[in-house]
C-alpha cells in the first residue's frame, strides 16, 4: 500500500503541474483567438502537446530544474529564475492538492479493487485532473471552458460504461445514472432559464450532467447540489460580512460543485446512511 501511495503522490504532483500549464495555455490561446493578427510564433509555443514549458511572465523556456513540482517553487522562493517576477502560489497549491486527492481517492475508494474497479479508479484520476483544471480556470476567469468540459464528457461516458459492466443489476444502475444525470443538469438548466443566465452559467449546466453521471443515483445528485450550495455559503458569508464581496458580486460556482462531487462520490453513501440513521432516531 505504501508503494502505491508514493506512486500516486508522484503522479499527482506531476499531473498537478500539468494542470497549471494547461490552464494557462488554454487561456492564452483564447486571448490570442480574439486578436485580429495573433503572433503565430507565440501561438505555436502555446501548443499543449508540443510547446515547451515557459515562464508565464517573461515566456523564457524552462529547464528540468525549473519544473520539479513544489520543490522548484520553494527553491526559487516563488520567483522566476530568469525574470525574478513572482510565481503565484497557485502552482504548488494545485500540485499538492492533486496529489492529496489522488491518495484520498485510493484510501477511501468506495468499492473493493477488482480488475474493473482498477480501471474505474484510473478513469476517476483522469476526471480529477479535468476537475482540477476546471476549478483553477473558473476561480481565475469565471469560466468553465468547453475544451476541458468536452474531454470530461468522453471520460465520464467510459467510466459509466465500466460501472455497468461491473454491476450485478446493470439496468437498475443505468436508470439510476440516467436519473441522476437529468437531475444534475436539469436543476441548473431550469435555474439558468428562470434567471436568464444571471444565477447559473452554461458551464455549470454542463458540469451538472457530468457530476450526475458520476454519482449515479438521484439522491446523491441532490446531495451534490446541497453540499455545493453549503460550501458556497460558507465561502460567501464571511466575505459579505467583511465587505470583500457585495450582494451583487459574482462568484464562480464551479469549484464548489466540483468539491461537492468529490465528497459525494467518495463518501456519499456513508453520508446518506448517517443522515437516514439520524432522521430515523429523531422520528
Amino acid at each position: 500500500m505504501l508503494m502505491i501511495i508514493l506512486i500516486l503522490i508522484v503522479y499527482g504532483l506531476c499531473l498537478g503541474s500539468f494542470v497549471n500549464a494547461m490552464v494557462w495555455r488554454i487561456h492564452e490561446q483564447s486571448e490570442l483567438a480574439d486578436q485580429k493578427k495573433p503572433n503565430q510564433q507565440y501561438k505555436q509555443r502555446l501548443s499543449i502537446s508540443k510547446g515547451r514549458s515557459m515562464c508565464p511572465q517573461c515566456h523564457h523556456a524552462l529547464g528540468v530544474k525549473d519544473l520539479l513540482p513544489v520543490l522548484s517553487w520553494l527553491s526559487l522562493l516563488g520567483k522566476c529564475r530568469y525574470c525574478r517576477q513572482p510565481i503565484s502560489a497557485q502552482y504548488p497549491l494545485v500540485e499538492l492538492t492533486t496529489a492529496v486527492i489522488f491518495v484520498v481517492s485510493y484510501l477511501y475508494w468506495p468499492e473493493p479493487f477488482t480488475a474493473l474497479q482498477v480501471v474505474q479508479f484510473g478513469l476517476w484520476l483522469a476526471i480529477v485532473v479535468g476537475f482540477m483544471a476546471l476549478t483553477v480556470y473558473d476561480a481565475r476567469w469565471m469560466l468553465l471552458p468547453s475544451r476541458i468540459i468536452h474531454p470530461l464528457y468522453a471520460i465520464t461516458a467510459v467510466f459509466v460504461a465500466v460501472r455497468l459492466l461491473d454491476a450485478d443489476r446493470p439496468l437498475v444502475i443505468a436508470l439510476n445514472t440516467l436519473s441522476a444525470t437529468i437531475i444534475g443538469g436539469g436543476v441548473f438548466l431550469v435555474l439558468h432559464q428562470l434567471s436568464k443566465g444571471r444565477w447559473i452559467g452554461g458551464g455549470d449546466i454542463r458540469l451538472g450532467w457530468i457530476f450526475g453521471a458520476l454519482v449515479g443515483a438521484p439522491g446523491l445528485g441532490f446531495m451534490v447540489i446541497f453540499i455545493a450550495s453549503l460550501l458556497g455559503c460558507v465561502f460567501a458569508l464571511p466575505a459579505l460580512v467583511s465587505k470583500k464581496l457585495r450582494a451583487s458580486s459574482e462568484i464562480p460556482f464551479g469549484p464548489f460543485l466540483i468539491a461537492a462531487t468529490g465528497i459525494v462520490f467518495l463518501f456519499g453513501a456513508s453520508l446518506l446512511d448517517w443522515y437516514l440513521r439520524v432522521v430515523l432516531l429523531s422520528s
